[in-house]
């Protein structure tokens, strides 16, 4: 077994690990899912923003799942997926979901579950001391930044990059939002969520600024889709997901270079569980996508970015 894929011990206290990765037998590495629910049923987002979300993904009345059935989910399937809360408490007055409790419940079900965490860019000083303490007890592999939620440009020096230098440091991925989003959509002023922020060419200065820097630029990326191409093709470290939209959707452009220029950099993401991946498969299945590209994006790729396989 590659030592990547040997999970961190857990802290004391936190459920027994689950078996290790076995990445060979896995169909599929899903690189964008929620953890939206805690363990006692505590949201991330208040109701009229989960609403709109909801009614944008056309979701009503679904429960929301919790982590452990989320493992149960992609375990039925033989996939893995990553996981995260966001922490946009600054803006929206909302505590999220604890980033240790998804660690934990990621270390129960190593299996499958890969921890990403997500830190307010505004908690400063505390936010970097958290950000180490996660990477080194909790073993942490990458960090989530929702900048319309929690309103800030990306490339402000002033807000993330004390953040960006401790993800950098550990080789571990820093996972942007761009373009629209559900969160918001149809309330009165969008709920306050400025889409500004969400624009792809905000994260090429940061590509730029930390060169070792391990990037995703999560979904296609309405109305910025070029731009989203432009900085992956030009910064080595950048990758895209294609989690959020069915993929019959898809742009042409994008369609076209995944088939190409960025064949080794486009990843399978679906957005759990607002778009399962069943929806995402079945139509992925449909696209014009060449035969030995295909596993590149379902699984190879993102094996290769979060360490679980020998470069």
């Amino acid at each position: 077994m590659d030592p990547a894929t040997t999970p961190a011990t857990p802290p004391a206290g936190a459920p027994s690990p689950a078996s290790p990765m076995n990445v060979a037998e896995l169909v599929a590495i899903d690189v964008h899912t929620h953890a939206e629910v805690s363990s006692r049923g505590h949201s991330s987002l208040d109701d009229d923003l989960h609403a709109a979300s909801a009614a944008y993904f056309k979701v009503e009345g679904k429960r929301k799942p919790t982590i452990e059935e989320t493992a149960r989910y992609y375990r039925e399937r033989r996939m893995a997926a990553v996981i995260f809360t966001v922490d946009a408490e600054s803006a929206t007055g909302t505590a999220p979901v604890p980033n240790e409790e998804v660690a934990e419940a990621a270390a129960a079900n190593a299996d499958v579950l890969i921890p990403f965490a997500s830190i307010d860019p505004f908690r400063g000083r505390a936010g970097v001391r958290q950000a180490r303490r996660l990477i080194e007890e909790y073993g942490v592999k990458g960090f989530k930044f929702h900048p319309s939620i929690q309103g800030f440009f990306p490339d402000d020096r002033s807000v993330a990059y004390c953040l960006y230098e401790v993800i950098e440091e550990a080789g571990a991925v820093a996972l942007f939002h761009t373009g629209q989003t559900g969160i918001g959509a149809g309330v009165p002023g969008g709920g306050g969520i400025r889409l500004k922020y969400s624009n792809p060419l905000h994260v090429d200065d940061v590509a730029a600024d930390f060169p070792h820097l391990k990037i995703i630029l999560a979904h296609p990326s309405f109305p910025w889709q070029d731009e989203a191409l432009a900085v992956a093709t030009h910064k080595p470290g950048v990758h895209i997901d294609l989690s959020g939209w069915s993929p019959k959707y898809f742009p042409p452009q994008l369609v076209q270079y995944a088939n190409t220029l960025l064949k080794d950099k486009v990843l399978f993401g679906s957005d759990f569980p607002v778009l399962t991946p069943d929806r995402w498969l079945a139509d992925f299945d449909k696209l014009t996508i060449k035969d030995e590209v295909r596993p590149k994006i379902l699984k190879e790729n993102a094996a290769r970015l979060l360490g679980l396989t020998t470069p």
